[in-house]
């Protein structure tokens, strides 16, 4: 099984490869599709889980098709997001590594230092 450290090597490189692929998400109204752009991201293993990653992603607006229910977004518009692949332990995903489906649970002791890191790491801008 592919350990975190080889993972997350893999990964960066494959988010390098598709700098400029773009990440589709659903608007809330669910009549259009966001489009971002991948600016930034950092990954971070769980301290006391070897089996679980965290990322933080920049993501900048680029397009949406279709309606949004809400207005405000431009090409200045950038967003950051928090998730965790795993290793799964049902079905096909049993034994390998995949997008976490919930939003991340994220131990105290690991908050400051994902937060950090993402900020030396020039993830986060501000």
């Amino acid at each position: 099984m592919e350990k975190a450290e080889e993972f997350i090597a893999r990964k960066n490189k494959e988010f390098q490869r598709e700098k400029s692929k773009q990440i589709k998400v659903k608007d809330i109204g669910r009549k259009g599709k966001h489009t971002f752009l991948r600016e930034a991201w950092v990954f971070m293993p769980q301290y006391d889980n070897p089996e679980k990653v965290f990322v933080i992603e920049r993501l900048r607006w680029n397009k949406i098709d279709g309606e949004s229910a809400h207005s405000g977004f431009s090409k200045e518009k950038v967003e950051y997001r928090f998730g965790y692949y795993i290793i799964g332990k049902i079905g096909n995903k049993k034994g390998k590594w995949t997008w976490g489906q919930y939003c991340p649970f994220i131990p105290i002791k690991d908050f400051d230092r994902l937060i950090t890191l993402a900020k030396d790491k020039g993830v986060i801008l501000a």
